[in-house]
């Protein structure tokens, strides 16, 4: 085999290394998927509880936009999912991997915001008030584990494989 078919690291070939990295994607996802489905799922309830009209509008607005900001992490981290099915057989699977990690880097921002306001909200209701240091708390602890300790392991880690 040709070297340029070859990659340095492992010793794969690129449509090897797409089918690798499509599985591990698929295995990553399942995980976001699952968890960001419960939580939308039990956001859609939320306004068919009694409850829900006394509401103040400030707390209204929090929750639609929670459900919204779950709508779309959604849609992004099955996206990948749909791609597959709509793609395969027509040898793009480089390209496809390529494009389902953005979607599912776009759910996980999208999961984050969810989280965020879904956060807020809660704490806004069980307070009457919020503790607006424990919310930003949770984010930097959500950013934390995960971006900053992904990225600052990539960049002390890598070898420049491009994975």
């Amino acid at each position: 085999m040709s070297q340029e078919g070859r990659r340095t690291g492992r010793d794969e070939t690129d449509d090897e290394r797409a089918d690798r990295m499509w599985v591990e994607l698929i295995q990553e996802v399942r995980v976001a998927q699952t968890g960001v489905q419960i939580l939308f799922g039990f956001l859609l309830t939320v306004a068919f509880q009694p409850k829900y009209a006394d509401l103040v509008p400030t707390d209204q607005v929090i929750y639609i936009v929670t459900v919204v900001l779950g709508a779309c992490a959604t849609g992004a981290l099955i996206g990948p999912v749909s791609l597959h099915r709509l793609v395969s057989g027509r040898r793009v699977k480089p390209q496809a991997v390529r494009l389902a990690s953005r979607m599912t880097l776009v759910g996980l921002a999208l999961l984050l915001a969810t989280m965020t306001s879904s956060l807020l909200l809660i704490l806004r209701v069980a307070t009457h008030g919020y503790v607006p240091w424990l919310v930003v708390a949770v984010v930097a602890w959500y950013l934390t584990c995960w971006y900053i300790l992904p990225l600052w392991a990539r960049r002390a880690y890598s070898r420049g494989s491009g994975d």
